[in-house]
């Protein structure tokens, strides 16, 4: 089983955030593009002197442009490696990488631990402006422009109607032999100060482009060109809609990724990778 240390190593915890602009999103590539595993295994190896490569176990892979304030990976290291380079480790790791990634913790794992099935819930943020003359340039990067007013009291109450576990296919990508089943805790919207429109979106887990395409369906809500009950409605169906647009990935953040009590961790990882079914003639294709 994954998280069965192999002997001889010890698994280490990383805390880190990275903008999305310049990569290709996380995964490895073969094509050599630029990406974020790519890059903070590259530095491992300089900085450890180490001839192989560690791969990192990351709690939520992020796709091209996607930020990341509060990601997590895991990495299996040799004992000796670990020992030898653990209190320096995050200093060198901090002078190896590019500016736009940085690991803020470098700790050893409790047992049990894995960063992405021992993980509880992730949390995002969507950051829109619909101000009429677009966005503030020093935040450009990271807040998508909508050029149509926004109701947030209208969005509010269609994301009501998303909330629960549910089969999410209409809102997904569909990948082979994966399921589509989620179970979204929270989704809510706010205006700030500074009239930027933020979706808090948390769920035990996510599938490709779901994020993306709730924001996309409410924002139809939210400028009216769709009714409050028509993001519920495209749920129930369980099709991808043409109407529900992905949006852009760089008004997106991974803002948080929580794990249950130490005690807990290698039961929560058995529990993730069980496939999900939804009750029979339960309320996972209902609104």
């Amino acid at each position: 089983m994954a998280d069965e240390v192999a002997d001889g190593f010890v698994r280490v915890r990383l805390d880190l955030s990275y903008d999305g602009r310049e990569f290709s999103g996380w995964a490895k590539q073969p094509s050599g593009r630029r990406t974020v595993q790519g890059e903070i295994e590259a530095a491992l190896r300089t900085v450890t002197r180490s001839e192989r490569n560690f791969d990192l176990t990351v709690a939520g892979r992020t796709d091209a442009g996607v930020h990341a304030r509060g990601q997590v990976a895991h990495v299996d290291l040799p004992v000796d490696v670990w020992q030898e380079h653990r209190e320096k480790l995050l200093r060198r790791l901090a002078g190896r990488l590019a500016h736009d990634v940085r690991v803020w913790r470098v700790a050893e794992a409790p047992a049990g631990f894995n960063a992405r099935f021992s993980a509880i819930w992730r949390r995002y943020r969507y950051r829109v402006s619909d101000h009429p003359g677009g966005v503030d340039p020093l935040i450009r990067s990271h807040v998508l422009w909508h050029d149509w007013a926004l109701d947030v009291d209208a969005m509010n109450a269609a994301s009501a109607g998303l909330l629960g576990e549910h089969d999410f296919a209409a809102y997904c990508k569909k990948r082979e032999g994966a399921t589509t089943i989620r179970t979204l805790q929270e989704l809510w919207w706010e205006r700030g100060a500074d009239g930027v429109v933020t979706g808090t979106v948390r769920a035990d887990a996510f599938c490709h482009n779901m994020v993306r395409s709730l924001v996309g369906a409410l924002l139809y809500v939210g400028d009216g060109h769709r009714g409050v009950e028509w993001p519920a409605k495209v749920l129930a169906a369980g099709v991808r809609d043409s109407s529900v647009h992905v949006v852009k990935a760089h008004g997106l953040t991974l803002e948080e990724v929580a794990y249950p009590a130490d005690e807990l961790l290698a039961a929560r990882a058995v529990e993730a990778r069980n496939v999900r079914t939804l009750p029979t003639g339960g309320g996972g294709g209902c609104c």
